[in-house]
């Protein structure tokens, strides 16, 4: 527990502070952090005297178990490479830990520690008993072949297999990990444990995995932003939508939005975005990503009418509705600015922490709906939930089953998240409201169980 040496800081400052000094080489870490404390400021006034007695703050920032691990492996051309890899298993009072896999070169300790403190957040949301936990290399599937691919995952899978198992931890996907890297993670992990159990999620269909599991994360962005029209008294149908990324959630949530009545006008990628007045045709864009793993170029050369511009500002196309899928901090205060004087007045995130700060005050304080990530892409952890569900009872639920659950799933959450802002007097603030409903439960799970 801090001691207050200054009676004139708060609970929530000090422990802001402590983390700044300890982890001052993790700035996305650190982002997430002061985004979430201050928005439960409130409930921590509220209850300061038992957060502080079983030092909730201190706790909740502190990953539980962090393995950083080595993974050797041979490329085609005999060749040795090492990568640097990580599991966080961030805090588990409200359930066994869960959270993706990301394999790409950018990945380093401080957007980990960020993306399993968000996932923390963000499968409390779900009301399903589920930790928060994360994981990847900086290994870089892209270029790669399918058996470079396949012995990196064997071999990451020969360090980690150990800490991680239904009841402890459930890894999932994330950028870089689909459905073959799963694939190739389990066959590893089956070899290794002798057990087909549900130690990972996003299984193919035919060995353990749920129908709606790849278009959970769009699916469920789509249903939440459908939520925040209604409850704003706003229609979805017609509204024209920019879709950020080209991933899997990027094209999920675009072909959900539109089968819900809005078009989607304009998607990217690293490279550069397109913009298709029509609106996207996803099955051509399913064919350029997902089959053939190719650049977004290829769309416009494709697709009579699209416009492919190279490189970034796909935020300078009007639109009504923007929803962010690609990565973190891809939106900038100047991007903001701009959405909101081209008429866009929602905004929810498909991606862990899109926006910049600065981004998400201005249009906090312009008044646009927006959501934040850990609420508006919870689709995702909520069918890994269900798919570690049916792996427990042996089941197997139609997609449409999935699906219907889905959609009852993103209402519960919004609702949760809309009732939890009113109750702390901050209406209509959908990002204090899920910082604040999420905190509560995992707070309260923690000092029930003590200094465990």
């Amino acid at each position: 527990m801090i001691d207050q040496e200054d009676e004139n800081m708060s609970y929530v400052d000090e422990v802001l502070e402590m983390a700044a000094q300890r982890d001052p080489n993790e700035p996305e870490f650190l982002q997430a952090v002061k985004e979430a404390f201050e928005s439960i400021r409130p409930v921590v006034d509220a209850n300061e005297k038992v957060y502080r007695e079983n030092a909730i703050l201190e706790r909740f920032v502190e990953p539980e178990r962090i393995y950083t691990f080595p993974v050797t492996w041979e490329d085609d051309a005999h060749k040795v490479h090492v990568n640097r890899a990580w599991r966080i298993q961030f805090n588990s009072a409200i359930g066994s830990y869960k959270g993706g896999t990301r394999f790409h070169k950018t990945v380093n300790l401080s957007i980990l520690k960020f993306l399993g403190f968000e996932m923390v957040l963000k499968n409390s949301l779900t009301g399903l008993p589920l930790g928060g936990g994360k994981g990847g290399s900086d290994f870089d599937p892209h270029g790669k072949s399918d058996r470079e691919v396949m012995r990196f995952c064997q071999a990451y899978m020969n360090a980690l297999y150990r800490y991680i198992g239904p009841e402890m931890d459930c890894p999932s996907g994330d950028i870089g990990v689909g459905g073959r890297e799963i694939g190739y993670l389990f066959g590893q992990y089956k070899k290794l444990t002798s057990s087909f159990d549900a130690a990972l999620c996003g299984k193919g269909v035919n060995f353990g995995g749920s129908l709606g599991r790849t278009e959970a994360t769009g699916y469920g962005l789509a249903y939440m932003t459908d939520e925040m029209c209604k409850a704003c008294g706003k229609e979805l149908t017609g509204r024209t939508t920019v879709v950020t990324g080209s991933g899997s959630v990027a094209i999920y949530a675009a072909q959900k939005i539109q089968q819900l009545g809005a078009k989607v006008v304009a998607m990217c990628d690293s490279n550069g975005y397109i913009y298709d007045e029509k609106g996207i045709d996803i099955e051509v864009m399913r064919q350029i990503k997902e089959t053939e793993r190719a650049r977004i170029s290829e769309y416009a050369a494709r697709v009579p009418g699209a416009v492919y511009t190279p490189g970034k500002g796909i935020w300078n196309i009007k639109c009504e509705i923007f929803l962010p899928c690609a990565t973190q901090n891809e939106i900038s205060l100047d991007a903001a600015k701009t959405l909101v004087g081209n008429g866009c007045f929602l905004l929810a995130e498909g991606a862990n922490m899109p926006l910049e700060p600065e981004a998400v005050r201005y249009l906090q304080n312009s008044g646009i709906l927006y959501m934040p990530g850990k609420a508006a892409s919870a689709g995702g952890v909520s069918v890994s939930g269900f798919e570690q569900a049916q792996n427990a009872q042996r089941m197997y639920w139609t997609f449409e089953e999935v699906d219907a659950k889905l959609q009852r799933q993103m209402a519960f959450i919004f609702n949760n998240v809309a009732g939890a802002a009113k109750r702390y007097g901050k209406e209509g603030n959908y990002l204090a409201g899920a910082n604040i409903c999420a905190f509560e439960r995992v707070a309260q799970a923690m000092v029930a169980q003590g200094l465990y």
